[in-house]
């Protein structure tokens, strides 16, 4: 797989690693992270001081360790499927690896059972929040996820389309389920580290995808459903606000997971916490009606962005 770096005139050369547990099966599901990540920044950091190497602890190695834990307990048992393990490379500048396999696979496509996405799984709140993509791209993930799940406060999303590499899946008509625990203020940043791993969540999140694949192990070949894709209905916007949104958050409003460093919401005093539940005239319902009003303004706009922090109402005026 190779490819051209922007802004330069070299190509490089990415590497999917693949490994195959043939279990003689008809149907093969397949298991997949990212393993690339941003090296010294570059293209894609949110890191502003000193040159420093990004190790993607939570993004993506901690969807890398769940992946092979997953394969070895996978050697031992549920032989109604073969097993396909794929760690991509290249998702970092545009799900190149993904994309590529998809196009050159190693298996017929149309024996893909389903595939199981993990980009960034090592940060699991004590609430216990994971959000799970892709849950309608298949009748049966909903039950099966539902029937499986005695700890999680799962947030479920329909569409197959999204930032990670079960696009590429999707896209050539293979349910998908992507596991996810959340943004956070050291993403793409060096700060991304092992330290801040939540290792017991990840060995929990693991335990529950091995359920689930162990439970779908005698129902055949899935059937592939379209879903909308949720992001096509969500107008451009000029601006930003400077926030890391809380995308497990599935209360009425957008909760900031984050602020960053001289950009509007930290000048207008805003916090992590903090709801935001207004944006100029716009009444902000979730992610998608926040997005909607930032739409409605331009670089050097001023307006009010009302928000709910403690219980108590809070208006403050946002310069853009």
């Amino acid at each position: 797989m190779n490819y051209t770096v922007k802004d330069g005139d070299s190509t490089i050369t990415g590497t999917n690693v693949v490994a195959y547990i043939d279990n003689q099966a008809e149907n093969t599901v397949i298991i997949g992270a990212h393993y690339d990540h941003l090296g010294y920044g570059a293209e894609g950091s949110l890191y502003r001081g000193e040159r420093a190497i990004h190790n993607g602890a939570d993004d993506n190695a901690s969807g890398v360790a769940v992946l092979l834990n997953l394969a070895k307990r996978l050697m031992k048992g549920n032989i109604n499927n073969n097993y396909l393990f794929i760690t991509f490379s290249g998702e970092e500048m545009g799900l190149l690896g993904s994309n590529y396999f998809v196009k050159n696979p190693t298996i017929d496509t149309k024996k893909a059972n389903y595939m199981i996405n993990m980009d960034m799984v090592g940060r699991l709140k004590k609430d216990s929040t994971l959000a799970v993509y892709g849950v309608g791209t298949s009748p049966i993930f909903k039950q099966t996820l539902k029937a499986n799940n005695n700890r999680f406060k799962l947030v479920q999303k329909e569409s197959g389309v999204g930032p990670s590499d079960h696009t590429s899946f999707y896209n050539a008509d293979i349910p998908v389920l992507h596991f996810f625990t959340g943004q956070h203020e050291d993403y793409h940043k060096p700060s991304d580290d092992t330290e801040r791993l939540h290792f017991n969540g990840m060995q929990v999140i693991s335990n529950y995808i091995f359920e689930i694949v162990s439970d779908l192990d005698n129902n055949g070949k899935l059937p592939f459903r379209k879903t909308k894709n949720e992001s096509e209905d969500v107008p451009r916007f000029k601006v930003g606000l400077g926030v890391i949104p809380d995308y497990l958050y599935d209360g009425k409003g957008m909760r900031i997971d984050g602020i960053s460093e001289d950009k509007p919401a930290q000048k207008a005093g805003l916090q992590r916490g903090d709801v935001v539940v207004k944006l100029g005239e716009i009444e902000v319902i979730d992610m998608t009606t926040y997005m909607i009003g930032l739409s409605k303004f331009e670089e050097g706009d001023t307006t009010k962005v009302i928000v709910e922090r403690d219980g108590k109402t809070v208006e403050a005026e946002i310069s853009f």
